[in-house]
């Protein structure tokens, strides 16, 4: 049995979008011996098993530009290689830290397969240190995972490797999108809150890149009647709660699954409006689509979003940033019962073809078996 040592920067139940593909793949192919080294979101080490899979989460001084900053990490990656001993080493970036760790401590008999999540996109005088540091993780990889044909097309720092590509597609983690006894219920009360109006949802950290901004600018000209629900936090959502007094705007903070699941569910629309390449592919889209919802979104040039969710077929796609044209999407998709339900059963159908572990795990394990 193959022995696959996992690095994503963080592992549930800490929620995020590469923390649950990372949960999908270790959960979804038990034919291999898993471990898993991440971070932990607090100062001390921690070694647990969550579901089976042992997790070794290393202590944090801080965050600096995203990056967390642990110097535990290094010492538990050396003990891995050498106690352990991974036949591969599955690394999934950005994460240059783990990166300059990684290339300084892999045995050179140990394989690496490089999930390339999405490119350093800000931080652009900081990446002018770490270039040099990324063309050795990829010299060094054995292959190279891209999520969407769209997003591997438009990265420069993947050009040069081609020959080491291989697409394997975001999946969702179908447990907790699956209902639960007592949702049903739940939902209905999260409707009864909102007056039975139609919810256009959406959710995520609030942050530039997310867009939420456009998606606020956009409410004065949905004339159809419905509440816009924006879940989440994070450094804009002071800024964000400002920026309107419309009464049919309201923040949840964060959900927790049930929740997140519940109002998924409740909701008519999903919004998505990310306008930058930092969002390579959208797994809260892809979760809100599994839900049946049809999402609007905005044109973002070289990234997966627009792959993930094709105009006119399972949403409506805006020019970026036109938040005057993402609400004649809302409206259009809030007025016409019709193409919603179609684009509805369009994008569960998509998700449940392409973006589940069933649909990639034979690649996956071919990939694995072939190293």
């Amino acid at each position: 049995m193959k022995k696959i040592l996992h690095i994503p920067n963080y592992y549930p139940p800490h929620i995020g979008g590469i923390e649950d593909v990372c949960h999908s793949i270790v959960t979804g192919l038990p034919g291999y011996h898993h471990r898993v080294i991440c971070f932990n979101d607090k100062k001390t080490d921690e070694t647990d098993v969550y579901e089976g899979i042992t997790v070794t989460r290393c202590g944090i001084i801080k965050k600096l530009f995203s990056q967390s900053i642990s110097i535990s990490f290094y010492r538990h990656l050396r003990t891995f290689f050498a106690e352990f001993k991974p036949d591969i080493v599955h690394f999934h970036t950005p994460n240059p830290l783990g990166s300059v760790y990684l290339l300084s401590l892999i045995p050179e008999n140990v394989k690496l397969i490089v999930h390339w999540h999405s490119d350093i996109v800000e931080q652009g005088f900081l990446y002018t240190f770490y270039h040099p540091i990324e063309k050795k993780l990829l010299q060094r990889a054995d292959k190279i995972l891209v999520t969407s044909p769209t997003y591997a097309a438009g990265s420069k720092p993947l050009l040069l490797w081609e020959n080491k590509l291989a697409m394997i597609p975001n999946t969702v983690n179908v447990q907790k999108l699956t209902l639960e006894k007592g949702d049903e219920q739940a939902i209905e009360k999260i409707r009864n809150h909102y007056e039975g109006k139609k919810i256009v949802f959406t959710f995520g950290r609030h942050v530039p890149y997310k867009g939420f901004s456009s998606l606020i600018e956009a409410i004065p000209h949905i004339s159809s009647e419905c509440v816009v629900v924006i879940a989440g936090k994070g450094p804009l959502t002071e800024r964000l709660k400002k920026m309107s007094d419309a009464p049919d705007l309201y923040f949840t903070g964060k959900l927790d699954e049930a929740e997140l699941r519940r109002y998924l569910y409740a909701s008519s629309i999903f919004a998505f409006p990310s306008i930058t390449r930092n969002e390579a592919f959208g797994i809260a889209l892809a979760e809100a689509m599994y839900c049946g919802l049809p999402a609007v979104t905005f044109t973002i040039p070289d990234s997966g979003v627009n792959w993930v969710c094709p105009d006119k077929k399972t949403g409506l796609e805006s020019e970026n940033g036109d938040s005057k044209a993402l609400a004649v999407a809302i409206n259009r998709l809030l007025e016409d019962s019709g193409l919603r339900d179609t684009l509805s059963a369009n994008a569960s159908r998509r998700v449940r073809e392409f973006f589940v572990i069933e649909a990639v795990k034979d690649d996956l394990m071919q990939i694995y078996d072939n190293l």
